[in-house]
Parts: C-alpha cells; sequence; structure tokens
C-alpha cells in the first residue's frame, strides 16, 4: 500500500489523526504545556490587578494587554513568517515571551509590581505570543499532510482549551496557595519544554528561487492578497465581530467571579476552567458540525447559542448555573473560531499562509481587546449584568450579517500549482527593473462577450492577489471579437513570483479564459519594460549593470501561461 493511501486513512480516522506524526505530536504536546503556563500565568496578573485596582477598566486591560500585540504586529508577524524559516520565528518569539515572564516574576518576587508595570510586562508576552502565531500556525502544514489539515488546526484548538479546562482552576489554587508570583514563575518554566521541542525539530526547507521579498513589500503583499480574497475578507469580518461582542465574557470573568458570585482567585479559575472545558467539547464537535451543516448554519448557530448563555451569566448568582453556562458559551465560541480557522487556512496559499493567519489573529484578538476596553468602560458605568446582556443582545441579531456576508464554502486546500517556465528575455534585465507591463490577446466570439467579460472579473482578482497591480480589460472597437487585459508588475522579480503564486484553481480559471480563445493561434502574450531607465547604455562607456545581477535559473516545469 502506498503512503499516499496511508495518509488518506489516517485522516479519516477522524480528530486524533495528526497526532500519528511525530513532530506534530511533540510541538502539540509542548504546545500544551505552554498554553497551560500562559493561562495560570492570566489568572495570577488578572487577580492581581483587581488586588492592585478597585476599576473594572483596569482589571479589562489585562486582557487587553495580552491581546492588543497581536494586533498590532500580527501582519509583520505574518511577513516574518512566510518570508524566514518558520521553526527560528518561533523560537525567538518564544525567547521573547520567556523573557517577558522571566522579568516579570522577578518585579513580584521583589514586590516592585505596579499596575503600570503588570500591563507593560503582560504586553511584552503578548507580543512574544503574537510573533508566534503566524509561524506557528503556518508550519502546521509541514507537520501534516493536506488531508489532516483540518483536523490539525482543531487539534491545536484543544491543546489551547484543554490547558483552559483546568489551567485557570491550577491558576487559581496557585494564586491563592502561593500569590501572583508563583503564577507568573510557572508560565517561564512551561516555554522551556516547547522551546526544547523546536530546536530538535529538523524541518525541511525548500530554497526559493528569487531572492526574499523586503518586509514592507511582503506585508503589502499580505495586505493586497487579502483585499482582493472576498473569501478571506469575510471570514476575517465575521471574525472581528465575533471577538468585539464574545470578548465580553473573557473580559469580564473576573468581576463575575468577584460580584456577582462574590468569589476568590479560585472560584475564577474554576469558572475559567468550566469555560475551558465546553471549549474541549465544542473543538471535538468541529467535524460533524462541518459534515452536518454549512458554514453560514454552524455560525448562525453558534452565535444565537451564545447569546442566551451570556444572557444567563448575567442574571445568575449560583456557580453552578454560572458554570454551566460557562461549558456552552466555551463550546459555541470554540467552534465559530475553529470554524473561521480552518476557512483562512484552506482559502489562503502556502506563499500568503503566514500573513493571512495573521490576518485572522488580528481579526480576533483586535476584537477581543477593543471589546475588553468597551465592555469594562461600560461595566464602570452600569455594572457586569448591563454589561453582559447588552453583549448577548449584540450576539443574538449578529447573525443578519450572514445576510450581507455570508460564510464562504471550505473545501480542500487549494493547493499550489506547478512551477511556470521563464519566459523568454532578449533585452538585459536585472531583478529590479521595471515596472513591468504585460498585455494578452484574446479572440472571442460575439456571443461569448458577456461570459468572458464575466469570467475576467475573477481573473483580475486573481492577478491583483498575487501581485499586479492597474489591472483593465478593453475590447477594440474596430474588431469587436478582439480583447486585450493589461497589468503591471513593479518589477521583474515581482512578475516572476506574480506569474508563480497561483493555485491550481486560479491556473484552472486562467486556462477558462483561455478557452473562450478563438482560432489556431495560441493567444498573444506582449510582456514589456515600462519607461526602460537602467536597460539602455546612454553612453558606450556606461558598464552593464544587468550583466553583474545573478537572475533566477530559468526553470523546465510545464506551462507557459502568463
Amino acid at each position: 500500500m502506498t503512503e499516499q493511501p496511508n495518509r488518506q486513512k489516517m485522516a479519516a480516522d477522524g480528530i486524533t489523526a495528526p497526532l500519528r506524526y511525530t513532530v506534530f505530536r511533540r510541538i502539540w504536546l509542548a504546545s500544551l504545556l505552554s498554553n497551560l503556563g500562559l493561562l495560570i500565568q492570566g489568572v495570577g496578573a488578572a487577580w492581581a490587578m483587581t488586588q492592585m485596582a478597585a476599576s473594572a477598566d483596569k482589571v479589562a486591560l489585562v486582557q487587553t494587554a495580552l491581546m492588543l500585540p497581536i494586533m498590532l504586529i500580527s501582519m509583520p508577524a505574518g511577513a516574518i513568517a512566510d518570508m524566514y524559516d518558520r521553526r527560528i520565528v518561533t523560537l525567538v518569539s518564544l525567547s521573547i515571551a520567556l523573557i517577558g515572564a522571566s522579568a516579570l516574576t522577578v518585579l513580584a518576587g521583589f514586590n516592585l509590581i505596579t499596575p503600570e508595570l503588570l500591563l507593560t510586562f503582560c504586553f511584552v508576552v503578548g507580543s512574544g505570543n503574537a510573533l508566534f502565531g503566524p509561524a506557528w500556525q503556518s508550519s502546521v502544514s509541514e507537520q501534516v499532510p493536506p488531508d489532516a489539515l483540518p483536523s490539525a488546526v482543531a487539534l491545536n484548538g484543544i491543546s489551547y482549551n484543554i490547558a483552559r479546562s483546568f489551567g485557570p482552576a491550577v491558576g487559581g489554587v496557585i494564586v491563592a496557595a502561593l500569590g501572583a508570583v508563583a503564577a507568573f514563575a510557572c508560565n517561564a518554566i512551561l516555554y522551556i519544554p516547547l522551546l526544547v521541542v523546536l530546536l530538535l525539530w529538523r524541518r525541511s526547507v525548500e530554497p526559493s528561487r528569487l531572492p526574499r521579498e523586503k518586509l514592507n513589500r511582503a506585508m503589502v503583499s499580505g495586505f493586497r492578497y487579502i483585499t482582493n480574497s472576498p473569501p478571506i475578507k469575510i471570514v476575517l469580518l465575521r471574525t472581528l465581530v465575533m471577538g468585539l461582542i464574545g470578548g465580553a465574557i473573557m473580559a469580564l470573568m473576573p468581576l463575575v467571579a468577584r460580584d456577582l458570585l462574590h468569589g476568590g482567585a479560585q472560584t475564577y479559575g474554576i469558572m475559567l476552567g468550566a469555560f475551558g472545558m465546553g471549549a474541549v467539547i465544542g473543538a471535538l464537535n468541529i467535524h460533524e458540525l462541518r459534515k452536518r451543516m454549512s458554514g453560514e448554519a454552524a455560525i448562525r448557530a453558534c452565535t444565537v447559542s451564545m447569546a442566551f448563555a451570556m444572557a444567563a451569566l448575567a442574571l445568575s448568582t449560583e456557580p453552578v448555573l454560572t458554570a454551566a453556562a460557562l461549558v456552552l458559551a466555551g463550546a459555541v465560541w470554540m467552534a465559530a473560531i475553529a470554524l473561521f480557522n480552518i476557512g483562512v487556512q484552506l482559502s489562503a496559499p502556502r506563499w500568503v499562509a503566514g500573513r493571512s493567519l495573521a490576518a485572522f489573529q488580528a481579526s480576533i484578538s483586535g476584537g477581543i481587546a477593543i471589546g475588553a476596553w468597551g465592555w469594562g468602560h461600560l461595566t464602570d458605568y452600569a455594572g457586569v449584568e448591563v454589561a453582559l446582556l447588552t453583549a448577548a443582545g449584540l450576539m443574538l441579531i449578529s447573525p443578519l450579517l450572514g445576510i450581507w456576508l455570508t460564510m464562504p464554502r471550505v473545501g480542500a486546500r487549494n493547493e499550489d500549482a506547478d512551477v511556470l517556465a521563464d519566459p523568454e528575455v532578449k533585452l538585459s534585465l536585472t531583478g529590479r527593473s521595471g515596472p513591468l507591463v504585460v498585455e494578452i490577446e484574446y479572440r472571442v466570439a460575439q456571443e461569448n462577450a458577456r461570459a468572458f467579460h464575466n469570467v475576467m472579473q475573477d481573473v483580475q482578482l486573481s492577478r491583483q492577489r498575487n501581485g499586479a497591480y492597474g489591472w483593465s480589460i478593453a475590447r477594440d472597437i474596430a474588431d469587436p471579437e478582439l480583447w486585450t487585459e493589461r497589468y503591471h508588475c513593479p518589477t521583474w522579480f515581482d512578475y516572476l513570483r506574480q506569474r508563480n503564486r497561483s493555485t491550481q484553481s486560479e491556473r484552472a480559471l486562467h486556462q477558462q479564459a483561455i478557452d473562450f480563445h478563438l482560432g489556431p493561434e495560441p493567444v498573444r502574450i506582449r510582456r514589456m519594460l515600462e519607461r526602460p531607465f537602467g536597460s539602455v547604455r546612454w553612453k558606450d562607456e556606461t558598464p552593464d549593470r544587468a550583466g553583474a545581477e545573478v537572475l533566477p535559473v530559468v526553470a523546465t516545469a510545464a506551462g507557459s501561461s502568463t
């Protein structure tokens, strides 16, 4: 039996299939410990703030300090994850988080901590995690085969929520018995196993034919891809709304434990544990949910269920009822976030996976961070009950967004297509030569004009998200069968990147446009250098700069395309 059928059988075995892959299993188990430490620290930080400051907004700012960095640096973090060795990026980012956790432990140990310092070092830890997230999540596809990717995504969510199901309770016990400094120390120690596992991972890296993009250009490329990808835009907007409203639960949880249940750090930890337990239940049922319901129906069910859970949380004064509401809230929260995450991962090609996941992280974390600040202020003015009931009402009506922003259908991952051969070049070029102008002439039967034009609208998005700009389609007024597609790329290297970033479905779309072409001759393609300053020797003694620059080796892969 071949390896491919074996892999398909493993994927079919269910959500635990990715754990059969050694690298994924080791990293997953180590990340479980890391998540446990982070949640223990979160309990310690939130409870320490309740002891140092009475205002609800200061308590809620702990959640903001941990989540805001993900929103602020997610796109640079995603670009770095796509540009550099993802294993090295994860090691550096974990080291930053470890330094922040260690400094917080030392300051707390010497009783030097203040609300401002606590928020500062929570921000440092959050920054390390923000840099870590895109590199870690986008490397999952390198640890498991494509068929197992949805299960691996769900397992990563389960890892965090298994830790959340008992980590906060453990954190509450630690804080109650030994103080916040012990919680900070636990977090620092539990980063070490993940660092060791990542050091031992021998990641195979395929060297790129082209030089690495600069950071600012890579960020622009990621932003351009997302803005020209309607499915990803819809998922990100729905994720942002979910974070803005649903973040009220996590932001106000310390106040629920203190003011509504009249408990202490241990009660707070138990309540967070109930939420985490529900999240594990939700993650374990993702496969069944995806099989039985469309993405839009599943998200609507999750948001309506969360609205009722939030209302019960606001009205309950009994720990058992509150815990039950949190189990439901955790289950539907995790299910919704996992569905959003899977939608992004399976929609983005490998070259932009880190940046797409960074945008997803920015959406959810930015929503939670901004929402936490807003819910904290509302609580100061109106109380915990009113804030939670307001959030419940907004969550209940949020499915109306589906009228305009319907969740896209998600199937298998859109895999990268084969590398195309480089086009013939007779003009001396450097990698920085440009802008490059591409013109493609199609001859289309007049009765197919409308259908061709509709296909070209999708071709436009495909070209633009992969690096083209200034796209246009024109029809010859003297020869109505003649159509000209025209677009620009900034440089020669950018054109080579744009040309080979297309996925299999995009190549099929391009072929669909070519299929409209009439006649025995293929479509005519012109590649021209606009404003060719530097490609011409203006004086005989001017040195040929192109001769000193090494261009990529011409590929021998199939396809001439555009």
